[in-house]
């Protein structure tokens, strides 16, 4: 059976300590980590691009269990026709 929903968060983490508490300002293009106070001069997107491999991950995963509800779908599906 496939879910209606698939959507994912991914906890986004400083690149120098691994720390998940940031402070930004309101349009988020200066980020600073609460636990070692790395600024990331480049804002949100700058943290976005160092936790890329854990996005592509994330994506990945969501990909295999779509993939693998649709196969059982489709099997459930044929079983009726037998």
């Amino acid at each position: 059976m496939l879910k209606d929903n698939y959507n994912r968060s991914v906890q986004l983490e400083c690149a120098t300590c691994g720390g998940q508490d940031f402070e930004s300002n309101d349009d988020k293009t200066y980020i600073k980590c609460n636990t070692c106070d790395r600024e990331y001069l480049g804002g949100y997107d700058e943290l976005v691009e160092y936790n890329q491999g854990k996005i592509n991950q994330t994506v990945d995963d969501v990909k295999h269990e779509v993939r693998d509800d649709i196969e059982q779908a489709f099997k459930d599906m044929f079983k009726k026709f037998k």
